[in-house]
């Protein structure tokens, strides 16, 4: 991208972008969506031919509104408002608890054995799930009865508190503005709840609605994005990632209710343009050569995938189905994030960032034995 970022490289990124629908098309490999953008990205990026550019500045402003935007859709998929969970809370956050006591003790392990200093991290990623992959293939597997509903339960909560500490532990230095920042978004959140809480009780939140979908003025849509993009200022400014600010108003408009035509223009905005524009930016921005040069990121990334499956597991001591322990371990929103954040501020070792990945995938690829394996299962038994 030499000649600079302009339509040409969009319609090449929109091209590149189809790769990952075509490869989750063919039913005999299931691959996910976002790994097929991510396996783009890495052909047309770094570590292939060097076609499109990361660092262009133009590139990574539309990637970090597309990691916003993922993040929102995240945080909307975390069932806040499921009263039904509320019996499943104190057993779920039992086992997360358990889990993330595991995933210290393998993270302290994995940081000693290689040299990276990195425990902290290790530890966040390894208890992390992912709402937003996990809870598709429940929904998909047509999965249901008290220990699926708990499972759900741990998964929202592993979500949000990965989310939310990763931030701390991937920069210990700034670890302080961060906790200070993350408030700040936290603060904005809450008032912006009441808000449209308020605004529901009074009936001018139906009344938009009405006035917007007559008119077709999509003011729900247009109003989500100009909070979006100031929490996203705020946590810039604060130096907290877009993460946050993304998943906390994915949170709010979860714990509020999503009207379904703000559900449907969020899933065109972001899953047919800037969801697939930021995984192939993603890809483009890792160097996996490096795995081949150095094999202990291989070792490491195995570990992390494993790691984090095996604290998972601990669940089994407290009565929940192994396939639904595997189940949990799912995990995308969080390596993503601590990938592109230490990416982006160099603070992760050379091709630590691929690793990273590496470990995701082997979490997906155990999430979907586990899906197929806890389908077959009579619900009783599940």
């Amino acid at each position: 991208m030499t000649a600079g970022f302009g339509f040409d490289t969009l319609a090449l990124l929109a091209v590149i972008g189809m790769v990952g629908p075509l490869l989750a098309s063919a039913p005999r490999f299931a691959i996910p969506v976002v790994i097929g953008e991510l396996i783009a990205g890495l052909v047309v990026g770094r570590t292939g031919f060097g076609i499109v550019d990361h660092t262009d500045p133009t590139f990574t402003l539309l990637a970090n509104i597309g990691f916003a935007l993922v993040m929102f859709v995240v945080g909307t998929h975390v069932p806040v408002r499921d009263r039904t969970l509320r019996s499943a809370i104190p057993m779920a956050l039992v086992r997360a608890v358990a889990v993330g006591a595991v995933a210290a003790a393998l993270g302290v392990v994995l940081a000693q054995a290689f040299g990276t200093g990195h425990a902290a991290l290790y530890a966040v990623l390894m208890s992390s799930s992912s709402a937003a992959l996990a809870l598709p293939v429940i929904d998909s597997l047509r999965l249901g009865g008290a220990p699926v509903l708990s499972v759900t339960a741990q998964i929202a909560i592993a979500d949000t508190t990965s989310i939310i500490l990763l931030p701390l532990v991937i920069d210990p230095a700034r670890a302080s503005r961060a906790a200070f920042g993350a408030l700040a978004i936290a603060g904005c959140a809450v008032l912006l709840y009441f808000g449209l809480r308020t605004a529901q009780r009074r009936g001018w939140r139906r009344r938009m609605h009405r006035f917007s979908q007559k008119r077709r003025f999509a003011l729900e849509l247009r109003l989500s994005l100009i909070v979006l993009f100031t929490l996203c200022a705020l946590a810039i400014s604060t130096h907290v990632s877009i993460m946050l600010a993304g998943f906390a108003l994915g949170l709010v408009v979860s714990a509020i209710g999503e009207p379904r035509r703000l559900a449907r223009q969020l899933f065109g905005i972001t899953e047919g343009f800037f969801a697939p524009l930021f995984f192939v930016w993603l890809g483009a921005s890792l160097q996996v050569r490096e795995l081949g040069e150095h094999p202990w990121l291989i070792l490491l990334g195995a570990g992390l995938g494993v790691g984090a499956v095996l604290a998972h597991c601990v669940g089994r001591l407290f009565g929940q189905p192994l396939t639904l322990a595997v189940l949990s371990a799912a995990q995308l929103g969080v390596p993503v994030a601590a990938a592109t954040l230490g990416t982006e501020r160099h603070l992760l070792a050379q091709g630590e960032p691929s690793a990273l990945m590496l470990g995701a995938l082997v979490t997906i690829a155990t999430t979907s034995v586990a899906g197929v394996f806890a389908a077959r299962q009579p619900a009783g038994r599940r």
